[in-house]
């Protein structure tokens, strides 16, 4: 239960984010601890959950959604749960809060319920009445990109534009949906636009980074994508550690697209696993990358049983379904019968469902695809090749990116040749 803090809700002077959005906070001292999150959450740095040590001190509802969404982004079972006294907490205040702070608080709430179609509308309202709000513009492609919606992605971002575009991390969020929509020549732009803005001697955003490796990959240009992504390195400094293994994962493409199998096994080795190994997307990316270079033909050796310890906690989680698709083939892979009990629990959780648009995704798309990756794991070609050919079509709906759907292609691909289809 979260605790009530015993300090007066006293109303101060309004105050200003660092996006020069206003804030209603309980103790203006709190300012700093909030724009480490604002700043951190947009730059992907590990500051960002500074705002932690406000939880219990600071009452303000922006303060407490901010919190709340912090724990979410565990994506993990007991997230939600553990984000809700925060949520109870912002809802609670007497504080006057913003029409802006009021929305996002809204927006937290429902994504906390389950309810992310109505959050991608309050955040999308956010993007066209405050476009200063970077922070609920992120959050909002957040979502976008879990339900596979790429136009949303870029549509939200171009609301910001106008207000945003001195901001040198706004433009890698543009980019990221101009790239997801295969409008590669502008994603490319406004990336390269970010990267000029930031000021001489400062850190580069790591998301525009990110958004030039799809297009790199995307186009071809291995060479230059590996050279451009090891000197861009020298700036991921202080990030989480989502954004500092999925930028080396997308150098680790890079080496095996060049036929560099030992780099790309150096890189997972040295820097895509091992920095939060309890994290979610620390973990789809080891998924992802062994899986690659085991397709590649390259001998993993027992790196594979090294996640057992942190894939074995997922199988109730059904967070998304992108997820739970790796978290299954790690598990198989590793010759684990948890994978049965996870593929037994996501049946369960997509049967279910009710909400049409909600299951969609599970049912049509994820069941055939966990059969089809399962399949594969323990060597049924022609299993895996049926299963995973009926979901290919529609694998958008389950969320990732191109690069990292591609995955999906390649084992559909390998089952079908060695089942000599």
């Amino acid at each position: 239960m979260h605790p009530r803090s015993a300090i007066s809700e006293t109303i101060h002077p309004m105050q200003t984010d660092s996006l020069n959005n206003p804030v209603t906070l309980q103790n203006p001292a709190s300012l700093p601890l909030l724009n480490d999150f604002v700043e951190g959450f947009i730059a992907s740095q590990a500051r960002a959950v500074n705002l932690l040590q406000l939880a219990l001190t600071d009452l303000s509802p922006i303060v407490q959604a901010c919190c709340a969404a912090l724990h979410l982004f565990a994506e993990n079972a007991d997230a939600a749960k553990n984000a809700k006294p925060f949520i109870a907490a912002a809802q609670a205040s007497t504080l006057q809060a913003t029409p802006r702070e009021l929305r996002f608080v809204h927006a937290v709430a429902a994504w906390a319920a389950g309810d992310v179609p109505r959050a991608i509308k309050l955040h999308q309202e956010q993007a066209t009445e405050h476009p200063r709000d970077l922070v609920s513009l992120k959050l909002g492609q957040y979502h976008l990109f879990n339900t596979g919606d790429a136009a949303g992605m870029l549509t939200i971002a171009q609301a910001c534009q106008t207000k945003s575009a001195h901001v040198p991390h706004f433009h890698g969020m543009l980019a990221f949906g101009y790239e997801q929509c295969h409008l590669l020549t502008q994603a490319e732009t406004s990336a390269r636009q970010g990267l000029y803005l930031t000021p001489k001697n400062g850190l580069q955003d790591p998301w525009a980074h990110h958004a030039l490796a799809h297009v790199m990959l995307a186009q071809g240009r291995y060479t230059e994508g590996q050279a451009f992504m090891r000197e861009a390195s020298s700036h991921w400094q202080g990030l989480n550690s989502f954004m500092q293994t999925h930028n080396w994962w997308h150098q680790a493409l890079f080496a095996l697209e060049l036929n560099q199998p030992e780099e790309a096994l150096r890189l997972y080795d040295e820097q895509v696993w091992g920095v939060a190994k309890g994290y979610s997307q620390d973990q789809i990316n080891a998924v992802s990358l062994l899986a690659r270079l085991e397709l590649a033909g390259v001998d993993v050796g027992p790196r594979w049983q090294d996640l057992v310890p942190y894939l074995t906690p997922r199988t109730h989680d059904h967070v998304l379904p992108f997820l739970d698709l790796q978290y299954l083939y790690g598990l198989a892979r590793s010759g684990r019968p948890e994978a049965d009990v996870l593929m037994r629990n996501l049946q369960a959780h997509s049967q279910a469902l009710t909400d049409r648009q909600a299951a969609h995704p599970w049912q049509k798309v994820a069941l055939p695809a966990a059969r089809g990756v399962l399949a594969h794991a323990r060597g049924q070609w022609r299993i895996a090749s049926q299963q995973l050919g009926m979901a290919l079509p529609q694998l958008q709906a389950i969320g990732g990116s191109h690069a990292q759907r591609d995955l999906f292609v390649r084992i559909h691909q390998d089952a079908r040749a060695r089942a000599g289809i």
